[in-house]
């Protein structure tokens, strides 16, 4: 169990995750946020000017960076004055504080030199920078200064924004959720053009996570309205409906022509290595790039119809549960206490005319009558009578139901894992192993049986997948399995679940390839085996050997 955990840890310090090559630039924006807060927060001079909550201090802080934002993009001087004029105009929204010039001058003074200066001091913020294993120092500087001369010959201190001081602001105005999309493709194709493929990769997945975000808030809008439409507004349902049906609907020709314009560039780099030459390390990056988008341009292609198929399901769903709910509306009720007893125990009279209250009951005809002499007769039978309908009364409890579904998936990937464990187990101890000597081995442990076999299907999707893909190269699947975003529990995949099988044994990191052969038309048995209906049944299959090796055909 030891042994076990410390491979475990080891497999998972090792591991790499693309999604996290960017991080210290991400923490650089964080930066420019919580640095600033921090000088905000911690500040008592705030108070002198009435700004003690510190919401109202972050607000006169990032108008008075606006107006800085202003002057900057005009390249028009902005002086301590300017400053402070702009405050005093603005403190006719602040009446309770009733500030002079002379406390707008001081604000401005205070804001400008000591929040977003730092008194001179350079203010930092680290970003970990996990290729590196260190903290990476990123310098923030909202503002910078210099002299001016207005009038000719009046010397004044300007002040304008950086760079971070713009990154800042345009930050907090996000681009609107129907135009996400649309950038990232723009950005896409550019790096295509310019094959700046490493980028091209980036993006590609940035485009697979948006419309995977666009199915997962279809799913979240339609819980929504399961649960109570009249909790789902219509200004919400334009908003996701519309305008992202709007933004996707123009787009699958687009990424079916990105698809082949990548497999064309793929093409020619090969044909290059085929006739021509032996390529480069750059090329060879390149095809393996190209490669990786021509993969995650098939899931956005599938994504994309699920995208499609979510919003049409969630207007289906809305549509009917509005009707629903306007046919409830449409239905009288009344209280049979206040409107019968209550009116009977004040007329007694009114009992003579009940009739006309029950009539409406009784109005549908009677469907059969039912006639004795029937019961007399001498009957035939007339053949197998169909079965008679019943209703049952269900309650139907989504929760349980998922969880059933997900008892269900687990259960079938187990077997699926099963045999696969099997199989490479004895591969991994021997070397290689084929079909006979796993049959050998079940003749003296026939107990097995069910794991290399569990059910006629599943072993015979295995096998097709290992000879499909003929030769692994398992570093390469490791890389990819690091780079991907797809959440592979509730389906099979070979791949996947080997590097699962390899990351668990304890030589598993050794191995570089695994190759999977068949031997002619070399036929083996298995017998007595039992099909998913309790059937004995024998199977005949074709011999395939499997085998692993350090390196590339260096096979153990």
């Amino acid at each position: 169990m030891c042994r076990r955990r410390f491979c475990l840890s080891g497999i998972i310090k090792t591991m790499k995750y693309d999604f996290l090559g960017s991080f210290t630039k991400r923490m650089k924006n964080v930066g420019l946020y919580a640095v600033l807060v921090q000088n905000i927060v911690q500040k008592t001079t705030w108070n002198k000017f009435g700004l003690k909550k510190s919401d109202e201090q972050i607000n006169i802080t990032f108008s008075v960076l606006l107006f800085l934002m202003e002057n900057s993009l005009r390249e028009s001087p902005c002086t301590m004055d300017d400053i402070a004029a702009y405050l005093d105009s603005i403190s006719e929204y602040w009446p309770e504080k009733g500030w002079t010039f002379d406390e707008c001058s001081e604000l401005a003074s205070f804001i400008i030199n000591t929040v977003l200066s730092n008194e001179g001091v350079l203010m930092t913020f680290d970003g970990y920078d996990y290729d590196q294993r260190a903290y990476r120092i990123n310098a923030i500087r909202y503002v910078v200064n210099e002299v001016v001369y207005l009038g000719g010959d009046v010397k004044r201190t300007s002040y304008h924004l950086t760079e971070d001081g713009y990154n800042l602001l345009l930050s907090t105005l996000e681009i609107e959720s129907n135009m996400r999309l649309t950038i990232r493709e723009l950005l896409f194709q550019m790096h295509l053009e310019k094959q700046s493929y490493d980028k091209a990769v980036d993006d590609i997945k940035g485009i697979f996570n948006e419309l995977r975000i666009q199915v997962q808030r279809a799913r979240e809008a339609m819980r929504r309205i399961r649960r109570n439409a009249l909790d789902y507004s219509v200004t919400e349902y334009e908003e996701i409906l519309h305008s992202q049906l709007d933004s996707i609907s123009d787009s699958r020709p687009k990424f079916e022509a990105y698809r082949v314009m990548v497999e064309n560039r793929k093409a020619e780099l090969e044909d290059v290595r085929i006739n021509s030459r032996e390529l480069d390390d750059d090329e060879r990056e390149k095809i393996r790039n190209l490669g990786i988008i021509g993969e995650y341009l098939d899931h956005v292609l599938d994504e994309h119809q699920r995208v499609l198929n979510s919003y049409f399901d969630l207007k289906d769903l809305y549509s009917e549960e509005l009707e629903n709910i306007s046919r409830a509306s449409m239905i009288k009720r009344f209280l049979l206490k206040k409107e019968v007893y209550d009116r009977v125990l004040d007329n007694p009279k009114a009992l003579e005319n009940f009739d006309l209250f029950l009539t409406p009951l009784f109005r549908k005809n009677i469907d059969k009558i039912y006639d004795p002499s029937r019961a007399l007769q001498a009957q035939r039978p007339f053949g197998k009578r169909k079965e008679t309908e019943e209703t049952f009364d269900i309650e139907f409890d989504e929760a349980k139901w998922e969880e059933e579904q997900e008892r269900l998936r687990a259960e079938k990937r187990a077997k699926y894992k099963g045999c696969m464990s099997f199989i490479f187990d004895m591969v991994i101890a021997k070397g290689k192993a084929s079909l006979s000597d796993m049959k050998k081995q079940l003749e003296n442990d026939p107990e097995n049986i069910k794991r290399l076999i569990p059910s006629i299907d599943i072993f015979k999707e295995v096998m097709v997948e290992l000879i499909k893909a003929s030769e692994l190269d398992i570093k390469k699947l490791r890389e990819e399995r690091a780079g991907s975003y797809f959440n592979n529990g509730e389906v099979f995949e070979a791949n996947v679940m080997l590097l699962e099988i390899l990351d668990e044994a304890d030589n598993g990191r050794d191995i570089k390839w695994v190759y999977v052969r068949k031997r002619g038309d070399k036929k083996i048995s298995f017998d007595d085996v039992i099909d998913e209906d309790g059937n004995r049944k024998t199977i005949r299959c074709s011999e395939v050997e499997i085998s692993i090796g350090g390196e590339k055909n260096n096979v153990v």
